[in-house]
Order: C-alpha cells, then structure tokens, then sequence
C-alpha cells in the first residue's frame, strides 16, 4: 500500500477528492494532510474523514525539519500538493525526489509561477482572449510551476465566460483527472 500525505492551504475541495477517490482503493491510502494555514477549512475536513493533520508556519517549513519529520513518521510514500500555496524547499525535494506532484490551473507554462494561483490565474485567462484554457499536473521542482508535465486536459473559453465560469470549467477538470493520474504516476501505471 502506497501511503500519501497532501500539501494545502485553503479549503481543501481537492484535498477531499482525492480522500474520496482513494477511500475505496487497496492500493493507496491518504495517511496525512499537511497546511501552512491553521483557519484552513482543510483542517476540517482532515477530522472529518480520521486523516491526521500537520498544522505549521512558513517559518517552520523553511527553517525547521518538522514537516519532513512528520512525513517520515507516517511512513509517507508520495506527496500531493492540492492548493498549497508555498514554495516546497529544497530539504522536501531531495527527500521525495520525483514523488511530489502539483497541479495548476492553467496549460502550463502560460499563466504559472509566483503568485499565478487561483483567481488571479483565471482572471488572467479571461483577460488573455485564449479560446482554451485546462489543467496541467507536473512534478514539483524548485521553481513554481517548472516541473516535469505529467498531463494535461483542456477545456474551450467562449467571449462570455468569466473568471467564475472559467473556474467552474477548470475544477471539474481537476476533480475527474487529479486522483486517476496521481494514482497512474504512483502505481506506474
């Protein structure tokens, strides 16, 4: 059994998905939920399905080994960052090399790096007059949003869409492919 700990920082819709994703599955189980914001409602739903949750500072996490000490203590196998919204550092990285994946709202490389998360990555989208827009999942690397594609799905953006409409269309990309290609990249499949 492949053991997962996921990274994230605000409401935690993915986190839950990929929880419920893998609740029936005997080849990987979530064993932690890791976030930087302790007013996250991923904290709740951490409780909510029995998964330990790491709660931490930027400072702790650029600073101290707590993180990476707690993902050893739970034997943690491959991690998943659903909405988190720090830089991993490079401590992390060489620890879970090729085992740490991301995704981003948005066909990389356009619309990523610092501060292209979210809101901000839509409005930009709408503002762009792109006929397409996705989702991209990569390994994370040490700069945002440069890791190895792993996949990609895209969905059309017509003159009336909004940033709510483009965001609507993006997470239902997220929720069918996130869990189906981390449990792809963790089983090799």
């Amino acid at each position: 059994m492949k053991r997962i700990a996921i990274f994230a920082s605000g409401n935690g819709s993915n986190a839950e998905n990929i929880i419920n994703y893998f609740s029936t599955k005997t080849t990987v189980e979530i064993v932690l939920i890791l976030t930087n914001n302790k007013n996250a409602y991923v904290v709740e739903r951490a409780r909510n399905h029995n998964i330990p949750c790491v709660i931490f500072s930027a400072r702790e996490l650029r600073e101290t080994k707590t993180v990476l000490e707690n993902l050893v203590k739970h034997h943690v196998d491959f991690v998943v960052l659903a909405g988190f919204m720090l830089m991993v550092p490079d401590y992390i990285l060489k620890a879970f090399h090729g085992k740490i994946v991301n995704i981003h709202p948005a066909l990389l490389p356009k619309y990523g790096g610092k501060g292209m998360y979210g809101d901000f990555v839509h409005e930009a989208v709408c503002k762009s007059g792109d006929n397409e827009t996705g989702i991209t999942i990569h390994y994370v690397n040490e700069k945002y949003d440069e890791g190895e594609i792993i996949f990609q799905a895209r969905c059309n953006i017509f003159s009336e869409d909004t940033p709510a409409t483009i965001a609507a269309k993006v997470h239902e990309l997220e929720y069918r492919y996130y869990p189906e290609i981390i449990e792809k990249v963790i089983l090799n499949l």
